[in-house]
């Protein structure tokens, strides 16, 4: 990165606390202003090619967006509906963080652009006009794409408002204009999508209702109504957003395949040789890793959350990759295995492995449409309970233990979550719908069941302690029953070391 890139104050100043505007440039370095000849400026403003692409055809999921606006504007008639995709964060003094859209915005849109919004505005007669608010090319002449930190000389060339209405099949118009076509609308109820851009939260708790307006409640918990409503109708996914993570999958299985071949190597440095496998897959075939790597092995395993990678990698131990890979349409894959660094499992961990991966085969068998989704998760610990009666760790009747739910202490989170934009994806649902819902035909959920014994437990004989196996599916609910989208990768002990000997060298 070059060290010269810089913002101008005016543009800092509006990243902190208003919407974009139509900026004016001072060239800058290192915070003091720096002098343009004004041959210079006058050379840069000439001589640039007409680069407008002018035979673009629509996204893929162009027409299932449509149909995703078109319900939600169902859902809200008569008010005004601001969905932001929200805006670059600093990572380090002047650096940012890589930009990823909200998942809302990208649902009901398809664009991944920072600082884009998706409005829906009434109409008199009923329904909404929709409008994408998006940043434009860089303005040439008033030397914007080469004197701002974030022109396109800079950060590279994106999309005309013509080229993006081609591709989202929306109208577009300027989002540094926002701010003014909203105090400008007829007042109309509005809610709008928090947590994404603070000041565009500001401009439209300003904004005027009309005067006939009742009561409308807080408008904190009508903005909540909104987040609910599009975590609901993301619960389901359609045909295009099943591709998307089948997509995902079948590259994680990949990426999986590709530590396998490296788990030598990962013993000569650390944990970070697996992530960083992983990640050149994920970055190779999609956007980045739908969230971050947990490449445990050893005693590490039993931590459920361990991301910082940094432990050693040992011969006879067990390395937990919890890890996915998220497409260039940001959806997610979310797969765990739990794999001997050796090669073979020792009796003892595939004992362990063994009781897991019949708790899974247990939650597999219920996940159905119509059956309740808490279901999946209390076939499978029960069969967790069942078998850590029987090792004698925990006293029975096995009743007793799932009632009082003593297996936890081996056994902490949940049996599995919705999948799709957000690795723990809908998460904002109504819980009737949700955790206390029935499955539905086009859900798409994970079915992970863990045991993991800790380093210190007294409470666990010396050769179960540092021991943590997770075994973690994507499955799609279908008409019929389910159907794994991850059965490319082994599941059980045996497949499991044959799977690494074709992979592995120095395994047979």
């Amino acid at each position: 990165m070059s060290e010269h890139r810089s913002s101008s104050p005016q543009a800092e100043e509006r990243a902190a606390s208003e919407v974009p505007e139509a900026p004016v440039f001072t060239p800058r370095k290192n915070g003091q202003a720096q002098s343009v000849s004004d041959e210079l400026a006058a050379w840069m403003r000439t001589g640039w090619a007409d680069t407008e692409i002018r035979d673009l055809e629509p996204l893929e999921q162009a027409a299932y967006t449509a149909k995703r606006r078109a319900a939600l504007s169902a859902r809200f008639p008569g008010e005004r509906l601001i969905i932001p995709s929200g805006r670059l964060k600093t990572r380090s003094n002047d650096t940012e963080y890589p930009f990823r859209a909200s998942c809302d915005y990208v649902y009901l849109t398809g664009d991944q652009s920072d600082d884009g919004c998706l409005v829906f505005e009434p109409r008199p007669g009923g329904g909404h006009d929709t409008t994408v608010y998006l940043r434009p090319r860089s303005n040439r002449d008033n030397g914007e794409f080469w004197l701002d930190g974030h022109g396109e000389l800079w950060t590279g060339r994106r999309h005309s408002l013509g080229e993006s209405a081609r591709l989202l099949g929306l109208a577009t118009h300027d989002v540094r204009e926002l701010a003014d076509v909203l105090r400008a609308a007829p007042p109309a109820p509005t809610r709008i999508l928090r947590g994404h851009d603070p000041a565009l939260e500001r401009v439209a708790a300003g904004l005027p209702l009309p005067a006939d307006s009742a009561d409308l409640g807080d408008p904190a918990e009508r903005d909540e109504e909104l987040a609910v409503t599009l975590h609901d109708h993301r619960l389901v996914k359609d045909e295009w957003e099943v591709a998307q993570l089948q997509r995902a999958v079948d590259s994680t299985v990949l990426g999986f395949g590709d530590v396998a071949a490296v788990l030598h190597k990962a013993r000569a440095t650390s944990e970070r040789y697996i992530e960083g496998t992983f990640f050149l897959r994920a970055r190779v075939e999609g956007n980045d890793v739908g969230y971050g790597t947990i490449a445990a092995s050893g005693p590490n395993a039993t931590t459920l959350h361990w991301t910082r990678n940094d432990g050693p990698v040992r011969a006879g131990d067990l390395l937990l990759l919890d890890a996915g890979v998220e497409t260039t349409t940001l959806y997610t894959a979310d797969v765990t295995r739990t794999l001997p660094v050796s090669g073979r499992f020792t009796p003892v961990q595939r004992r362990v492995y063994d009781l897991v991966h019949a708790a899974q085969e247990a939650a597999l068998a219920v996940v159905a449409p119509g059956r309740p989704f808490t279901e999946y998760h209390e076939a499978a610990q029960r069969v967790l309970a069942e078998g850590l009666v029987e090792w004698g760790l925990l006293e029975g009747p096995v009743d007793r233990v799932v009632e009082l739910g003593l297996q936890r202490r081996y056994t902490l989170h949940g049996t599995g979550h919705m999948l799709g934009l957000d690795v723990h994806d809908c998460a904002k649902a109504r819980t009737e719908v949700h955790l206390h819902g029935d499955l539905q035909p086009g859900m798409v959920l994970t079915v992970e069941p863990g045991l993991y014994f800790q380093p210190d437990d007294l409470t666990v004989p010396e050769e179960l302690r540092g021991i943590g196996v997770r075994i973690e599916d994507d499955v799609l609910v279908t008409a019929e029953g389910n159907r794994v989208l991850s059965s490319a990768l082994p599941r059980s002990a045996d497949a499991v070391e044959a799977w690494l000997a074709e992979r592995l060298p120095g395994t047979d």
